[in-house]
């Protein structure tokens, strides 16, 4: 077991292909092909937590928020993150952070929320934009559904709850070699008129380097003929936060106190109260303001996320309760979603959840 072959699991969950812009994730310290002892989980890589690695002999640490965020210029010891970074070298430990990619991910940090809140009909609160891509290609008949299901077994065609998706209509290929080509069909110099079908799949947009080179070595042709397009449709299994239902509707305070209950936090600062049932429930772990109004456009009953500013509750406007439950506290699960994921796929090697509680705020 080598560091890639832990990466490649993760990535499988959570391609970083959808990983916001602004994030900083993969792998941030070590290499890649280095042998893999054990694997500690963690929701941020502190000092302790290198500590606890090095006493466990995991010499991999997968960590959800990234040690590295804004630029480095210099590693002298004078800052955590330094401090981090030099110890984890000197003990040849690997980090790798997963963070915004299993931020929206399906089956990532909001599914999780939904599991322990026991919410039904999850869907994506704000699906992300550009993760769908349409390859176009043309292909001569007799080859058309070899390389047709080629592209399926690559992941292509495949959205949502269907697979094997895929138009393709008739028409005439024309093309004219030079001396150095090698036509399948024809001869140099020689004008040619080949009937071909016109395939056109989507895909999901971390594929695309697969299904091209899959394209490419399954296609007859010496020069595969082909497009790619990002389009504007909407992925409903990639993006930010979930909404989700609750069985049975619930008074305000009775959910804030089931809140309380189900994710294990003590203080939750919220917007007024608005005397109606609670059934339609968003989640968004992490610093969620920026997702107010679309919680509010897609009939939440409440919204639980954290790192709410004063005048954020304003923008509740009668409309939701707003449910400011923690950043580590709507974060704190992450972990074990890793260490069960990862345990799964990898059964005969140390997977270690961290012991180390890494919340730096504390309360009286």
């Amino acid at each position: 077991m080598i560091v890639q072959d832990v990466i490649m699991h993760l990535e499988a969950l959570a391609p970083l292909a959808y990983a916001e812009e602004f994030d900083n994730v993969g792998l941030l310290v070590g290499n890649k092909t280095s042998e893999v002892t054990g694997v500690l989980v963690t929701l941020d890589t502190l000092e302790t937590v290198v500590d606890e690695a090095i006493e466990t002999n995991c010499n991999m640490i997968v960590s959800f928020h990234p040690i590295i965020f804004k630029g480095v210029k210099s590693i002298t010891g004078n800052s955590y993150v330094e401090r981090v970074i030099i110890k984890a070298i000197e003990h040849k430990i690997a980090i790798y952070a997963i963070h915004t990619a299993l931020d929206n991910a399906f089956e990532g940090a909001n599914a999780g929320l939904c599991e322990l809140l026991e919410l039904k009909n999850k869907t994506i609160l704000i699906p992300q934009k550009g993760t769908i891509k349409q390859l176009t290609t043309y292909v001569p008949e007799k080859s058309a559904k070899t390389v047709r299901s080629a592209l399926f077994k690559s992941g292509a065609g495949s959205l949502g709850n269907y697979s094997d998706c895929s138009f393709n209509s008739t028409g005439i290929g024309t093309y004219k070699g030079n001396e150095q080509s090698n036509p399948v069909l024809g001869k140099k110099h020689s004008f040619q008129e080949v009937s071909e079908i016109k395939i056109t799949v989507c895909f999901e947009k971390h594929l695309e380097n697969t299904i091209l080179k899959t394209l490419f070595s399954s296609h007859p042709y010496e020069e595969v003929a082909y497009e790619v397009f990002t389009l504007d449709n909407k992925n409903q299994h990639i993006g930010m936060g979930m909404l989700g239902e609750l069985e049975q509707p619930m008074e305000e305070t009775a959910f804030l106190d089931y809140i309380k209950k189900r994710l294990n936090c003590s203080v939750i600062r919220h917007s007024k109260f608005l005397n109606r049932p609670i059934q339609n429930v968003a989640v968004l772990g992490g610093s969620g303001s920026f997702a107010i109004e679309a919680a509010k456009a897609a009939g939440a009953d409440a919204f639980i996320t954290s790192d709410l500013k004063y005048h954020d509750f304003f923008s509740a406007e009668n409309k939701l309760i707003l449910a400011d439950i923690g950043h580590y506290e709507s974060e704190a699960h992450i972990k074990n979603i890793l260490v069960a994921y990862l345990k799964k796929k990898i059964t005969n090697f140390a997977i270690l959840l961290s012991k180390t509680n890494t919340n730096p705020v504390k309360y009286i």
